[in-house]
Parts: structure tokens; C-alpha cells; sequence
């Protein structure tokens, strides 16, 4: 049996380092055994997904050095490679369990799952489906569907019992049914969940070995009821460990870097982030920690996964990129260098912002320093001139922050328009509400233009920024960002 192992990102966002550390493990375990490595990507998301995302991420991992055998922009025997091209594939296979009595049609309406939601919380009860279009008679819910009338496909799953499965680094695990919801497999606009795409994909391209975030261990029962009403068998699952602050919480957007593009932006080397991430989740017989991708693939075991929570230490980090920077030979370190920042592309970007205000190829320096490298250090003194205050300032760049996350595509254009419109929601003059962001992106008060800035810094290292500068202001406490996000959402509900 030839191992086949996959990473299956969403295209949906920025590159994430999650993303980076599960497909090392893929891709190490399947060279480990002469097999093969697939990217598939799962761009059944209709709201969210979008080419550029996917673009970005297949770059990012390129970057970092974890290229593939088969995907979308490979080719290969088993494609196509995105679920949006394999629809036909999923609806034959939803009808099979529809028939099959292993799925059923749902009607219930928006309004009814709202309130049955409602009355479950207010019984102190998990929101779960009750069951109510289960027992349907099939002639009635074939006729209701052929007349047209809106409805899911939701498996059936056992009202009582337990689901027991294995995991590789786990051992048996078992779940009982009544936690296990009846999860929609097709949503009303005909496309996939998850839950069915992956499972008909993993079976049809002969994935062997699934390597997957930890996350994913209660989706496992669903799974496993679609893959035993198929009559497929199960490939071996192992579920690495999340990485973790040092607090143990999940490593977030909001409290860490955890874009790819980040950690290229500010100089690591993708050989130190690959044996960086090979760290979180793995050991080498010997414990060194220092070792190539192709030395971890020679030694690897995966008896060597580990269940402990890994603490994503960027200080860590910084001293293993810094042992490899200090390795290369001087000829090699200018050249990473120059690939890093002082490159065609870079320039051809900081051109049209500097190239009007330079009198000295002197000048230069100065007004880029901080798009080149990292920003001064801020501290709440370099708000204190503002016209608006201390707490101001923290809501002015948390509702940034969250506005941006939001905000596709990342230009010039699309970052002043959702700026204007956030400033008018908060009510704030637009110079009032620019000035924190100057200080938190630039370091400064006066800089090159705001929105070309943040543009080509890239989401990643504006949210890194506004990070900073809100823990320079005093920090965010859960119960603080709670309040901060409640009335983030009041204003987006009135805009």
C-alpha cells in the first residue's frame, strides 16, 4: 500500500502557520514511507472563499518549503483538486445516503432552528438538532424537494450508544451519540459541508493517513458513520496537538503572529520556521534541536507525536532563526538579505510612495525604515498628544483590527473605504480617528501615506502592529474584548 497523506486548507483567509505545521507533519510522514503528498483544497465556502486567498496560501506554503505531489495547480490522477469542481461527485454520494437511509432531507426553516436553539440554552441544554424531519416518509420529502422547497441534507445519526474510534497518538476514544449532533452534509444552496466533501474526497483520492489538528477529534463519529454507510474503511487518523500560548489558550490571530506572511516579512528563514514547527508536535531520537526537514523524514516515528500542548515561544523561535542565519557564509547571508527586502519586487512597490519625496538617495532610508523593518516601539506616552484619549485610541485600533480582518481585497482602496466608513459609525472626524493608526503603524505621527503603507506591509504585519500598540495602551482582557466586540457588532449592525 502506497501512503497518501493531504493537507486541505480553506481558502478563506491568510496563510496560517496552523496550516504550516499540520502539512509538515503530512508531508514528512508520507516521504518517510516513499509516498505521496496532496494539497486539496476545500472551497466549498461560497461567502468566504476566494481565489486570492488561495493563491496566497499555496505561495506561503511554497515559501516555507512544503511543496506537493498532486493539487490544483499540479494536476494529478485523482483530481480535480477543488472541491467546487467535484459538486456532481458530492450530490451522487448525498443521494446514495439519502437512499441508503443514512441521510434525510430537512425542511425545518431558519426561524424554527432559531427558536428550538433558544429554548435549548435557555434549558441549560447543548443547541443541537431534535430530529424533527427525521422520520419523514421518503415519498413526502422526494415530493416536497422535487416542488422545489428549500431544505438540507443532514445525517442520521444514533439517538443512543457510543461511537468508539482510534486515534494514532490517542489510543481509543470513545464519544457517546448523544453529544454527536445531526450535522448538515449539503446546504440549501446545494454545495457541501466539510463533513461529507472530506470524507468522499479522503476516500475517492486514497488518502491513507490523515494528520490533522486536534480540533477535529469530536467531528470524528460524523466521519466515522460516513465512511461505515459508505462501507469504506477508515484511514489511520492522528490528531496533533493545538499549538498554544503559554497560558495554554488556543495561539489566535488577536494575541500572536499566526500569518505565513508575517514570519516572511520580518526575515525568518522558512528552514528555522520548518524545524521550528517540527519541534512543536515531535522530537529527534537523539533530542537535538537543531535538524533539516530531510533529517526529520530520515529519523521519523510517528510513536514520536506527542499530545502535550505546544507553546508557540516566538523568543524560541527567534534563537533557532537566528542559529541558522548565523550559519550561512557571508555570500549566502547577502543573498538572503537581498531576496528578503532589497529585491525588484519590494522596490517596484516602495517606488511610487518615495520616489516624489526624495531629494538624496540618503533620503531614502529614513522614510522607509519602518515598511523595511520592524516600527519604533511604542508606549502609551506616544498616544498621550492625541486629540483623542487613552481608551479612544484602544476601541479606535480593536475596531480596526476587527474591520480588517474583514476587508478583501487587501489594497490601497479597500482599506481607506473601510476606514471612512468605520470612522463615520464611531462618529470620529477622519484626522482624529487617523492619528492613533499613524502611531501604531508607523511609529510616528507623520509618515508616508497611511493606506499605501498598510497595503504593502500586508494584513499579517498590520495586525501584528495594532497588536502591539493596543497592549501599549494597557491590553484587552476577555472580559474587555467581550465588551469591545458587542459594540464592534452594534455598529456594523447599524451601518
Amino acid at each position: 500500500m502506497s501512503v497518501r497523506t493531504r493537507v486541505a486548507p480553506s481558502p478563506t483567509g491568510d496563510p496560517h502557520v496552523g496550516t504550516a505545521y499540520v502539512a509538515l507533519f503530512n508531508l514528512v510522514f508520507a516521504r518517510s514511507y516513499g509516498g505521496q503528498f496532496i494539497l486539496r483544497v476545500e472551497d466549498t465556502d461560497r461567502q468566504r472563499s476566494s481565489s486570492a486567498s488561495e493563491a496566497a496560501i499555496m505561495e506561503a506554503l511554497r515559501w516555507v518549503g512544503l511543496g506537493w505531489d498532486e493539487g490544483p495547480d499540479v494536476g494529478g490522477t485523482f483530481g480535480p483538486y477543488r472541491q467546487s469542481e467535484r459538486l456532481d461527485i458530492y450530490r451522487h454520494h448525498a443521494d446514495e445516503l439519502v437512499a441508503s437511509g443514512g441521510a434525510f432531507r430537512c425542511f425545518c426553516t431558519g426561524e424554527r432552528l432559531e427558536e428550538l436553539r433558544r429554548r435549548q440554552r435557555a434549558g441549560r441544554e447543548t443547541p443541537r438538532y431534535d430530529g424533527h424531519c427525521r422520520n419523514l416518509d421518503p415519498q413526502e420529502s422526494r415530493d416536497r424537494a422535487q416542488a422545489g422547497e428549500t431544505h438540507v441534507v443532514r445525517l442520521d445519526v444514533p439517538v443512543t450508544g457510543t461511537c468508539g474510534f482510534s486515534d494514532g497518538i490517542r489510543g481509543t476514544i470513545e464519544i457517546p451519540w448523544q453529544q454527536v449532533d445531526m450535522q448538515v452534509l449539503v446546504k440549501s444552496d446545494g454545495f457541501p459541508t466539510y463533513h461529507l466533501a472530506a470524507v468522499v474526497d479522503d476516500h475517492l483520492m486514497g488518502i491513507t493517513h490523515i494528520l490533522r489538528g486536534e480540533e477535529w477529534l469530536s467531528s470524528m463519529p460524523k466521519h466515522r458513520l460516513i465512511y461505515d454507510r459508505f462501507g469504506w474503511s477508515v484511514p489511520d487518523h492522528y490528531h496533533l496537538p493545538l499549538l498554544r500560548n503559554a497560558d495554554g489558550s488556543k495561539v489566535s490571530k488577536r494575541r500572536n503572529p499566526t500569518g505565513l506572511n508575517y514570519f516572511r516579512r520580518t526575515g525568518y528563514l522558512p528552514e528555522a520556521l520548518r524545524n521550528y514547527l517540527a519541534l512543536m508536535g515531535w522530537s529527534m531520537p537523539d533530542e537535538r534541536e537543531i535538524f533539516s526537514t530531510e533529517e526529520m523524514t530520515a529519523a521519523f516515528d510517528i510513536e514520536r507525536l506527542t499530545t502535550g500542548g505546544p507553546v508557540f515561544d516566538l523568543a524560541k523561535l527567534d534563537w533557532l532563526n537566528g542559529q541558522y542565519i548565523r550559519s550561512l557564509d557571508p555570500g549566502e547571508f547577502m543573498d538572503r538579505v537581498a531576496d528578503w527586502a532589497i529585491n525588484r519586487e519590494n522596490l517596484a512597490a516602495l517606488a511610487p510612495l518615495v520616489q516624489q519625496r526624495t531629494e538624496r538617495l540618503v533620503d531614502l532610508l529614513p522614510q522607509v525604515d519602518y515598511l523595511l523593518g520592524d516600527r519604533a516601539t511604542v508606549d502609551e506616552d506616544d498616544f498621550a498628544p492625541l486629540r483623542l484619549g487613552a481608551e479612544d485610541c484602544l476601541r479606535v485600533l480593536d475596531h480596526v483590527g476587527r474591520r480588517f480582518d474583514a476587508t478583501d481585497p487587501w489594497d490601497r482602496d479597500s482599506l481607506q473605504a473601510a476606514i471612512r466608513s468605520l470612522a463615520d459609525a464611531m462618529g470620529l472626524p477622519m484626522r482624529d480617528f487617523l492619528a492613533p493608526l499613524f502611531v501604531a503603524i508607523t511609529g510616528r505621527t507623520v509618515a508616508l501615506p497611511l493606506f499605501d503603507s498598510m497595503a504593502y506591509l500586508g494584513r499579517d504585519m498590520v495586525r501584528s502592529r495594532l497588536a502591539s500598540a493596543i497592549a501599549a495602551l494597557g491590553g484587552v482582557s476577555k472580559k474587555k474584548a467581550k465588551r469591545l466586540e458587542r459594540a464592534y457588532s452594534g455598529l456594523i449592525d447599524q451601518a
